[in-house]
């Protein structure tokens, strides 16, 4: 391959690793290799030390070799300024969990592989814990990480470089690219509680593609045991204490999900067409089947299901019009009555009489979960012309899907008529988007300029599609007992009627223009700046500036200042969820609805229109030939930021106007939510990056530390959209101070790694309470934490290792909820940034070739 052809741009991205990877799979002492980046600048690859932004690179070796196996905790481990949590029982979020850099929501970050554009995923995550609701970003757990050469992040705005998402900043996954070599390994591991067994097997093969390409191809299957980390809940003991021994202790789990057939594969090739052009496609193909807790279902109380009357008597269905006796549930004190008497009065109702406390006498609780998919292609071609012009020519298709299913759960209104094993399929999301680039480079000759002026261009064209498919009939139907207040459809996720489902796309185009040049040894400066034009809500103009300066052989110091945006997905502008529920003796929907339905139109909605973003950075950058330390400040200002609204109730006023507009929906809507632009942040923070490279011990040791101290404030919002629950979760959910600590020693055959994690203070609304203060609210403030990661690992010279370790050794829990037992026995706050499940030992073992 030409490797001289290297440059930012695209695919050009993937050559720079392949270079490292492939020097790094051939000596063991391949340590002088610079490591350079491709992000944030088009003239030229660059280091850490020598860019004008904030970039933080990780080799895939250190990316790869944790005890965490889910790309997304990898990464979080290693960027301090990124933060993922567990979220348990959180609908959708807990298929695609959010992920949050600087603490902005998922789609406020551009991820990129090998330079190009992700698609994002399919779940837009209604329930993202406050800090992530309404936010609809990429899916990272799609990626064998041990098919990766090199991970990027540009922790600066880069708008203007990229285009739409990239506020908080860029994440670039390099694959390999080596033409021969590989390995194969088994890992396998467990929490110290005993629960949460892990095994994956994982391999990596680089190929010839003729002597003049290469075929690079790595794989990963997993299977993960859930965890539990719970207690029982309050109202559950009650019902035991009744007599009731049909109730399961804990009633609701709260821990990690169970995870099977998590499969993954990805593919790097290239081939070199002349001297001066090269051919490159990649892509990756991953499905999964998550399968999670969800909340308890009691039979002494459950609206829609067991009782209608805040638990005085139980919900009984006639099946005929004959008439049904009335069996209580408490006594005139309020307290259960005792099982016996309530199971001997439901064992004696007429046959015309139906209640699920006969099939269900402990209540029930669903699980829920769905199947993920995840699918790309990029291909192109990319070389240099006579002229010294360089270009790559691009296209690519991406699609994530997820496929809903709830089990162990009922659609009340159905009665015993179930479906086969009580299982419900509610629909599902696919997101397909396609991308053509063109993108051009020239280092022209200007006399004001140490070595040429480097003016790049491009063009780009995109098409996204969001599709909503319904579920079974089961899921959505209006039963017959619906008329007497059962639940219609399936209890706990309602499954998308005929109604819900449907296909939205937008196309938009882009060109930008970015000159970066030296006018002096010391200084380089850079502009750039892009047009974009959505055939949804019109065009945005982007712009950004970025310097640095060399003020001595050792010492540099950088600044950008950017505009940026994040356009609304057509996911966000077009979904539609309703819930049907028997109210007031009639029929009444809940609706989810597009902002330009003329219904949300009259409680103030409107087409939405694209987050805008204010970005200034500086920071200064010392490096010698041991030491490289980094630190920078950033504030990033964004308005118009996405919510979904509270819910609006329709009167009967609103519904008669409405209905003479022609909006026949109206007749049986109850309340509706949507979309909308409505609040302001301001985040600002620091990152501090420091490494040291010795000979202690006898060996290689390296150090290196990374702190984040990151703020955010929500300077304007309107109370009956977010409320103040929610500023609180924006501004104090996640920590002001997250970082890292690593000693990583290699002699000879050895290797061992000791990383110290701290995590400072949080704050969660503990199962969204939506309140600060007042007796509903269950406001949790979490302490800061230490832990402490652990490997050590031998490498045989006929090319076997055997690597074990522990992610936090030292078994730190947070600190025990409480709410637990009170509310719905969670053990510990199930939002604690650094995890619930405690320590996790493993071992790894295999072959490189």
């Amino acid at each position: 391959m030409a490797a001289g052809l290297v440059w930012a741009g695209g695919a050009m991205a993937a050559t720079a690793a392949g270079a490292q990877d492939s020097a790094a799979e051939t000596s063991d002492d391949a340590t002088t290799l610079e490591v350079i980046s491709v992000l944030g600048s088009r003239k030229q690859p660059r280091t850490e030390a020598g860019s004008a932004v904030p970039i933080d690179i990780i080799s895939g070796e250190e990316f790869h070799n944790q005890g965490l196996t889910d790309v997304l905790d990898q990464i979080r481990t290693v960027v301090p300024s990124l933060n993922v949590n567990q979220q348990p029982i959180s609908d959708a979020a807990t298929l695609v969990r959010p992920a949050n850099l600087r603490g902005l929501p998922p789609d406020s970050t551009l991820v990129l592989l090998n330079g190009k554009r992700r698609h994002r995923s399919a779940v837009i995550t209604f329930l993202g814990s406050g800090l992530s609701d309404g936010s609809q970003g990429p899916d990272l757990s799609v990626f064998p990480s041990i098919g990766l050469g090199q991970v990027e992040v540009l922790r600066d705005g880069a708008a203007a470089q990229y285009g739409s998402d990239a506020i908080a900043g860029v994440i670039n996954f390099n694959l390999k690219s080596a033409s021969s070599g590989g390995a194969l390994e088994v890992m396998s591991g467990q929490h110290y509680e005993g629960d949460g067994t892990t095994g994956q097997i994982a391999g990596n093969i680089g190929l010839p593609l003729t002597p003049q390409g290469f075929a690079n191809l790595s794989f990963e299957y997993r299977e993960a045991d859930s965890t539990s980390r719970s207690v029982q809940r309050g109202d559950a003991a009650a019902v035991t204490a009744s007599g009731n021994p049909n109730v399961r202790n804990p009633a609701q789990i709260w821990g990690s999900p169970e995870v099977n057939r998590d499969f993954k594969l990805a593919a790097n090739l290239g081939l070199e067409l002349s001297e001066d052009m090269d051919w490159y496609l990649f892509g990756n193909t991953a499905s999964r089947d998550i399968d999670g807790g969800f909340y308890y279902r009691n039979p002494t109380s459950r609206a829609g299901v067991f009782s209608n009357d805040g638990g005085a008597s139980l919900l009984i269905g006639d099946l005929t019009g004959a008439g049904c006796p009335r069996i209580a549930l408490r006594g005139a004190g309020g307290a259960l009555v005792p099982f016996s008497t309530v199971n001997a009065q439901v064992g004696a109702l007429p046959a015309n009489c139906f209640s699920f406390f006969d099939d269900y006498p402990g209540g029930f609780t669903p699980r829920f979960g769905g199947n993920v998919g995840d699918s790309s292609l990029v291909t192109g071609v990319r070389g240099t012309t006579a002229s010294g012009l360089r270009y790559d020519v691009s296209g690519s298709l991406g699609r994530s899907e997820v496929d809903f299913y709830i089990y162990n759960t009922v659609n009340a209104s159905l009665g015993p008529n179930q479906p086969a094993g009580n299982r419900f399929n509610p629909g599902g999301y696919q997101q397909t988007e396609t991308n053509f680039n063109i993108d051009l480079v020239k280092v022209v000759d200007a006399a004001w300029t140490e070595y040429g002026l480097s003016v790049a261009g491009g063009l780009e064209w995109r098409e996204e599609t969001f599709e909503a498919f319904n579920g079974d009939q089961a899921s959505f139907e209006i039963g017959p007992l619906a008329s007497q207040g059962f639940s219609i459809g399936s209890n706990g996720f309602p499954g998308f009627s005929p109604r819900d489902a449907g296909s939205w796309s937008r196309a938009n185009w882009a060109t930008y223009v970015d000159i970066e040049g030296d006018l002096h040894e010391r200084l380089m400066l850079a502009a750039a700046v892009r047009y974009e034009d959505y055939e949804d809500f019109g065009t945005t103009t982007n712009w950004k500036f970025t310097g640095r300066f060399q003020a001595t052989d050792t010492l540099a110091l950088r600044a950008a200042v950017s505009t940026g945006f994040r356009a609304p997905t057509p996911g966000q502008g077009n979904v539609r969820a309703v819930t049907t529920q028997f109210l007031g003796g009639e029929l009444r929907d809940t609706a989810t609805l597009p902002p330009t339905n003329p219904i949300a139109a009259r409680f103030g909605g409107k087409p939405l229109q694209p987050e805008e973003s204010f970005n200034i950075s500086f920071g200064a950058v010392y490096s010698n030939n041991d030491w490289l330390f980094t630190a920078d400040y950033y504030q990033i200002k964004v308005e118009d930021r996405i919510a979904q609204s509270q819910n609006f109730t329709l009167s009967a006023a609103d519904r008669a106007a409405l209905v003479a507009q022609g909006v026949q929906e109206a007749i049986s809507l109850d309340s509706v939510r949507f979309f909308i632009n409505d609040f302001d942040t301001k985040t600002r923070g620091v990152d501090l990056v420091g490494s040291y490279e010795s000979d202690h011990f006898g060996g290689t040791t390296n150090y290196a530390l990374a702190m984040n101290f990151n703020r955010t404030e929500v300077t304007d919002f309107t109370p009956s959209i977010i409320g103040a629950a929610r500023v609180q979760i924006l501004e104090d959910a996640l920590p002001g101070t997250k970082g890292s600590f690593t000693i990583n020693h290699s002699r000879q055959s050895w290797h061992a790694l000791t990383r110290f994690n701290y995590y400072g203070s949080f704050y969660e609304d503990h199962v969204d309470s939506g309140c600060v203060n007042g007796p509903d609210c269950l406001p949790i403030y979490g302490g800061s934490a230490f832990l402490v990661d652990v490997e050590v690992g031998y490498k045989f010279t006929n090319g076997m290792f055997v690597n074990i370790g522990a992610q936090n050794v030292f078994d730190k829990e947070p600190e025990l909820n409480p709410y637990g037992e009170d509310v719905v026995g969670a053990k510990f706050p199930p939002l604690t940034p650094y995890g619930f499940n405690g320590g996790f030992y493993y071992a790894r073992v295999g072959y490189r070739f």
